[in-house]
């Protein structure tokens, strides 16, 4: 077996072999396949495509190319994944909601890409939170807390880590079949008895149509079904930021009004509906009820201050939360150019606003500022009087404030009232 036999097979429109897949997969991890032949690899799946069973065949063996966690606990291994919006925190109030329930989440997460924020990111903005601890640590905080949030360590699908650079320059990103194993690669290392999937969907998403969004779920499902783990997905709305925050100290401080506050609304209601698939899938019956109860009774936030602690951040953060997060030096409302309805919303551009105050990357390597970003955003369908907030800059600079919210101006539309589409738009099963 070599390379070129697996690429030439995939230049002719043949099924590359189960063989060929996994000696692919490893020699990306070793080295033996070189970055030529890999870019050639990724530009044949991305034009000829994959197969249903070579897609799972994949993803398995990318999964495989290194280390994949096992677990021994009292309890489900369950996970979600986002693909990923503005203003979406739902990991921050999900895994504590689940530990409280009684399962075991080891979510291992990102960085912002794009105009998306990365929950690594947003937790980084608690003092002292290492999001990289070595496993036996991580072992140590999942017993204790529940769930631990962190990063995919160096041993975790070096395959994908190899493909995915070279994916990024030979412009073969948006391969379904390498989205999907790329993405399952690393849940599936995780260990993962169940799994669900946001997979999103409108203006401040990846995937802008329903068309797209759903042949993007269905691959996931299909492809982690077939690896061994339970998976489903809900197609969701992102038109408009789920929180009404954008930007890593900001979303914090949101999930945290969830959790300690009470604060209902967008985040609460799809961080239940995810979490009631996981339950369910897991046979843990009155999941919605659960949840609901673990916010109400303080048991999800008490699990997210184990999480913090146990992970270098304050041992007091849960009772201390409002004084612990950086704040902006410039703080400025972002006034309605008229009177009515928000109309419509480019949540894309609203992500890029934060990304230019600093709360994202440009180019990889960008220091990150975690105080900086938007609150009080307007919603859809919103009523507005001239001259109201369409919503709150928090920047480094008076500069860098008059820019996002000419930035903020020109994405919030004011018109007649629209109609909103529910939050939850399909299930995929």
């Amino acid at each position: 077996m070599d390379a070129r036999t697996v690429i030439a097979a995939l230049r002719r429109g043949e099924p590359p072999s189960d063989e060929g897949l996994r000696w692919f997969a490893e020699g990306l991890a070793d080295g033996t396949v070189s970055a030529a032949q890999a870019g050639a690899f990724a530009m044949g799946v991305c034009l000829r495509g994959l197969s249903e069973e070579a897609r799972a065949v994949l993803t398995l063996a990318m999964r495989d190319s290194g280390h994949v966690l096992h677990w021994d606990l009292p309890g489900p291994v369950l996970d979600k994944h986002s693909t990923g919006g503005v203003g979406d925190c739902v990991s921050l109030v999900l895994a504590p909601m689940l530990a409280a329930c009684g399962a075991y989440v080891p979510m291992i997460s990102g960085r912002g890409l794009g105009h998306t924020g990365g929950t690594l990111d947003k937790l980084e903005a608690i003092p002292g939170y290492v999001t990289d601890p070595s496993e036996e640590h991580l072992r140590a905080v999942l017993r204790e807390a529940g769930c631990a949030i962190v990063s995919a360590s160096e041993g975790i699908a070096p395959a994908d880590k190899r493909l995915y650079a070279i994916r990024d320059v030979t412009a073969t990103v948006e391969s379904l079949d390498l989205i999907t194993a790329s993405i399952l690669s690393k849940k599936l290392a995780a260990g993962l008895e169940g799994l669900v999937l946001d997979v999103k969907v409108g203006s401040g998403a990846f995937m802008k149509t329903m068309e797209d969004a759903r042949a993007l779920a269905r691959s996931l499902v299909g492809t982690a079904n077939a690896a061994g783990c339970r998976t489903t997905a809900l197609i969701t709305g992102m038109d408009q930021p789920l929180a009404d925050a954008l930007g890593n100290a900001l979303e914090v401080r949101a999930s945290m009004e969830v959790l300690t506050e009470g604060a209902g609304g967008p985040l609460l209601e799809l961080s239940v509906a995810l979490g009631a698939e996981l339950l369910a899938g897991a046979g843990i019956d009155g999941g919605e009820a659960r949840l609901r109860e673990s916010v109400a009774s303080g048991a999800a936030a008490e699990r997210f201050g184990r999480m913090v602690h146990g992970l270098g951040g304050p041992v007091n953060f849960v009772e201390g939360w409002q004084e612990m997060l950086p704040q902006a030096p410039v703080v400025v409302d972002v006034p309605a150019p008229g009177a009515g309805h928000v109309a419509a919303m480019d949540g894309e551009a609203l992500g890029l606003a934060v990304v230019h105050l600093g709360g994202g990357r440009e180019v990889e390597g960008d220091p990150v500022d975690p105080s900086v970003g938007l609150s009080r955003v307007v919603r859809l369908g919103q009523s507005l009087e001239q001259g109201e907030p369409l919503a709150r800059v928090h920047a480094a600079s008076a500069e860098a404030a008059q820019a996002a919210a000419r930035a903020v101006t020109a994405a919030v539309r004011i018109g007649a009232a629209p109609h909103v589409g529910p939050l939850v738009r399909e299930r995929i099963a």
